[in-house]
This record gives C-alpha cells, sequence and structure tokens, in this order.
C-alpha cells in the first residue's frame, strides 16, 4: 500500500459500507477524499461486532437493512475507483465473515476490486499469521492493532506491520470520548519507537481539539464515530436526490473542520 509522501499527518476517516445507502457510501468516500483523507477505513457491517460501540453498531443496522455482506462491500470499492476515489481503501471486517467467505476467495476478490489493505479487528496477531500470508501473496497491506494492554508485544507487533500500525488509544469499544488518557501519549511514544511503518492512533477521536494534542505524537489519526453519527444525522437528507447534494457538501466541510489541524502539520 503506497501511502502520502506529504509530510502533513494523516487523515484516516472510518464509514460503514451501505450506511446509510449502498449508492451513498460511494458519494460519502468522495467527499472525504475532498476533505483530505490520506487513507479511507471501510467498516464492514457485521451483526456482532466486538470492537464497536453504539453509534457504529447503529449504522451496521442500517448497512444490514439494506443487505450490505462482505462481499458486495469489496464490490463497491470498484465502484468508488470508478467514480474517482484514489486513495488507499482498508477494509475492516471482523473474522467471522473472512471464514465464511473463503480466506483464499476473499483476498483474490479484494485484489480484483483494488482494495488496498485488511483489518481484522478480533483476530489476535498470535493467531493471524496464515491470514497475514495470504494478505501478502495478494498484495495486500494486513494492518495490525496494537494496544495500551499490548506492552509485552509491541515489539514483535510493530516488527510485522504493514501500511501503518493502528494504535488504540484508550481500552474498550470505538465511540465518541470526552477526554483521552494522559497515559496515551507515552504509549505512542513506545510503539514509535519500535515502529518501521507510520503509527496511527484511534478510538474515541471525535474534536479538533484531541487532533491538536495528538498531531505532534503520530503519523496518522483516525476518526470514524464522530463521521458516522454525521451521516446517521444527515441520512434523510442523503436519501433524498434534490437534497443530497447539500447533505454532503456538509458532511465534507464537518470532516475538514475536525482535521483542520492537519493542514499544516509537519510529520516528526
Amino acid at each position: 500500500m503506497k501511502l502520502s509522501t506529504t509530510n502533513k499527518t494523516m487523515f484516516i476517516p472510518f464509514i460503514v459500507a451501505g450506511d446509510p445507502y449502498p449508492d451513498v457510501t460511494v458519494e460519502l468516500a468522495l467527499a472525504l477524499q475532498q476533505a483530505g483523507a490520506s487513507i479511507l477505513e471501510l467498516g464492514v457491517p457485521y451483526s456482532d461486532p466486538l470492537a464497536d460501540g453504539p453509534i457504529i453498531q447503529r449504522a451496521a443496522q442500517r448497512a444490514l437493512k439494506h443487505e450490505m455482506t462482505l462481499k458486495k462491500a469489496i464490490e463497491l470499492v470498484s465502484l468508488m475507483r470508478k467514480k474517482g476515489l484514489k486513495i488507499p481503501i482498508i477494509l475492516f471486517t471482523y473474522y467471522n465473515p473472512v471464514l465464511q467467505l473463503g480466506e483464499e476467495y476473499f483476498f483474490a476478490l479484494a485484489r480484483k476490486n483494488n482494495v488496498d489493505g485488511v483489518l481484522i479487528p478480533d483476530l489476535p496477531f498470535e493467531e493471524s499469521g496464515h491470514i497475514r500470508q495470504l494478505s501478502e501473496q495478494s498484495g495486500l497491506s494486513f494492518i495490525s492493532l496494537v494496544a495500551p494492554t499490548s506492552r509485552n508485544r509491541i515489539k514483535k507487533i510493530a516488527s510485522e506491520a504493514q501500511g501503518f500500525l493502528y494504535c488504540v488509544s484508550s481500552l474498550g469499544v470505538t465511540g465518541i470520548r470526552d477526554t483521552l488518557p494522559n497515559e496515551l501519549y507515552e504509549f505512542l511514544a513506545e510503539v514509535k519507537a519500535h515502529s518501521r511503518v507510520p503509527v496511527a492512533v484511534g478510538f474515541g477521536i471525535s474534536r479538533s481539539e484531541q487532533i491538536q494534542t495528538l498531531k505532534d505524537h503520530c503519523d496518522g489519526v483516525v476518526i470514524g464515530s464522530a463521521l458516522v453519527q454525521k451521516i446517521e444525522q444527515l441520512a434523510d437528507c442523503l436519501k433524498q436526490e434534490e437534497t443530497r447534494k447539500d447533505a454532503l457538501i456538509e458532511f465534507q466541510q464537518y470532516a475538514q473542520s475536525l482535521v483542520e489541524p492537519l493542514q499544516c502539520n509537519e510529520m516528526r
């Protein structure tokens, strides 16, 4: 996966495939690219999302009502490419749907549809060897997660990291948090000391002030729940052709307002 060579900290937004409607997901992705996204994390809706909080769970339920599946989410990437999306796309999916689809078929399909990487949050690093091998053979980056509870495993996980290393800011599920843990900055420094790929941080980051504080401690910021909540608020307007354009503009402006601190930031 080729990452931007600019000196700005990466903006990595997360949205759910099929939320609020499959065709609108494509337009939202393009709006995020216009807002300055470096990489898009495309979540695959799942009925038992262990890492996701209520906001993303509701988005998954909306998408599942429109019969979004792992296969359809992968095929949606091709449509995004045809519409002009050029940034790397990371597929965020749980392991069970991959297993049901078939591991080798999953990677073949992902490669065919121009997916750049995959992140499977419920697959422990120690059990991911076969999947990482299939990912590498398919030319995809397998994105590893490292959490504050991974202290004795940071060096090992970092040594195998591909694309970028995803640091979980705090324990628990995704969501909007008012504050970030004080120990987060020490944790990020330790991860960066061992990592040979860019280090991005996510989970709970939802305010420009938080991004302002974090930008000097990481190479990228993942924003999910705040954007997904905005999509939820705009869902009715996004559904109607006559109001969709204005809703997409509002969504793009909201995304830009969140990541303003990154616009002139130089990477360390």
